[in-house]
């Protein structure tokens, strides 16, 4: 992706140290917060000293900075596993948005860290939601080149109607979950409310 640093993808069977160490941090960071979490926790869970930490990191901030590229990279990785030329147009947005669903299930602690980061209502957290607009930005611009997008709406309006498509069951299914198993004995059929979610102007 333009415009940012490369990190590594947040993978399971990547064992270097300095991938223990981010990974480590991800689950932390998802769990207790950047603020709650100290870096000599970060560096127990990933079986390291502090003094690694520091030499791959340099701070907590570029461990959280870290982290954060490697998020938006899952994102990225996901829409890119859906080429363009990939499915019949009419699919294509529907195949990446459901792409980055799956990730998103497979990784929950990504998932945790979204919900945390984005609704702590913190300035310097902007970050992630900045580099996610970005992608998504360049994910519509790709779109329209390859005239699977209308040009109807403005670039931004495009990018939130897919931001809220793909993070506002990220947020609100959970609540539709809880409210869904109070009330079980009354819902018919056997699966429970998926929620969906669209912008209208």
């Amino acid at each position: 992706m333009a415009g940012h640093k490369q990190a590594a993808p947040l993978r399971a069977d990547d064992l270097t140290a300095k991938a223990r160490i981010r990974n480590a941090a991800l689950i932390l960071f998802a769990e207790n917060g950047v603020d709650a979490t100290s870096l000599r926790v970060v560096a127990e869970a990933a079986g390291v000293t502090v003094g690694l930490i520091v030499h791959h990191y340099g701070t907590k901030e570029a461990l959280r900075e870290a982290v954060e590229l490697a998020i938006v990279d899952q994102f990225e990785v996901a829409i890119e596993s859906v080429p363009l030329n990939s499915q019949p147009p009419a699919k294509v947005v529907t195949e990446r948005d459901l792409a980055v669903a799956r990730m998103l299930q497979q990784t929950p602690a990504i998932v945790d860290y979204l919900r945390r980061a984005i609704l702590d209502g913190k300035g310097e957290r902007g970050d992630l939601v900045s580099r996610l607009s970005e992608l998504t930005a360049q994910q519509v611009r790709e779109l329209r080149d390859a005239g699977l997008a209308s040009t109807k709406n403005t670039l931004g309006e495009q990018v939130i109607s897919i931001m809220v498509r793909q993070l506002g069951r990220l947020f609100l299914q959970p609540l539709v979950d809880q409210i869904a198993d109070e009330f079980a004995a009354e819902l018919t059929g056997s699966q429970k409310p998926r929620l969906t979610v669209t912008v209208e102007r």
